[in-house]
């Protein structure tokens, strides 16, 4: 357009290697599924204020005796905002959530991954060996957060677990992978005192 200004579309342009993100991602939840070990997917929900605030609805309180709320959205500083964190096992096609009330940080993150294990991945797969996780790139489980690979890392060592992690980019920008991945193992079969992150060559 003139004046080099442009609009926005509905849709972002689309990305020539979008769909090799996908199959690159979907070639790893395959394989691992394959050989019987668990596919989860983790994400950050969306953040509530903690507090008696409006929430529309579908409930209906009787006349003349309403829910009192906050006329404004304000945040409490008290009582700060909800944040959930989610754990999707693909193959059990089951869910399970963490609430925190600080912040969405890595190490809030691999705790939830953490309690998905104790409480539920290690009934359901006793043999397992490796756990595969799929996430986005951004927030906590970002692949270029530091504390989220040393969590993880920290969760290899406890566990034992081979950890795959692959990550989908938000947009693929010049010098970046189109999607990346991540393979941590525990510290005690590997180099003494140096993580074990490999990246793979190619994505």
């Amino acid at each position: 357009m003139k004046l080099g200004f442009s609009r926005k579309a509905d849709e972002g342009s689309k990305r020539p290697d979008r769909n090799a993100q996908f199959e690159y991602i979907n070639a790893k939840v395959v394989a691992a599924q394959a050989s019987g070990q668990p596919v989860i997917s983790v994400d950050t929900k969306k953040k509530e204020l903690v507090g008696t605030y409006k929430n529309g609805g579908s409930d209906y309180r009787p006349k003349g005796d309403p829910q009192r709320v906050k006329v404004h959205d304000f945040v409490d500083k008290e009582l700060g905002k909800a944040v959930p964190y989610g754990v999707y096992d693909v193959a059990a096609n089951a869910g399970f959530a963490s609430v925190g009330v600080t912040s969405d940080t890595a190490e809030f993150a691999v705790e939830t991954i953490r309690c998905w294990r104790n409480r539920m991945g290690r009934e359901r797969y006793p043999k397992a060996h490796a756990l595969t996780i799929t996430a986005d790139c951004g927030g906590s489980n970002g692949a270029r957060v530091r504390l989220w690979k040393v969590e993880l890392q920290k969760l290899a060592d406890e566990t034992g677990l081979v950890l795959h992690t692959t990550t989908i980019g938000r947009g693929r920008r010049r010098g970046t992978r189109s999607s990346t991945g991540c393979s941590v193992t525990s510290r005690r079969t590997g180099a003494a005192g140096r993580p074990q992150i490999a990246w793979p060559s190619s994505s």
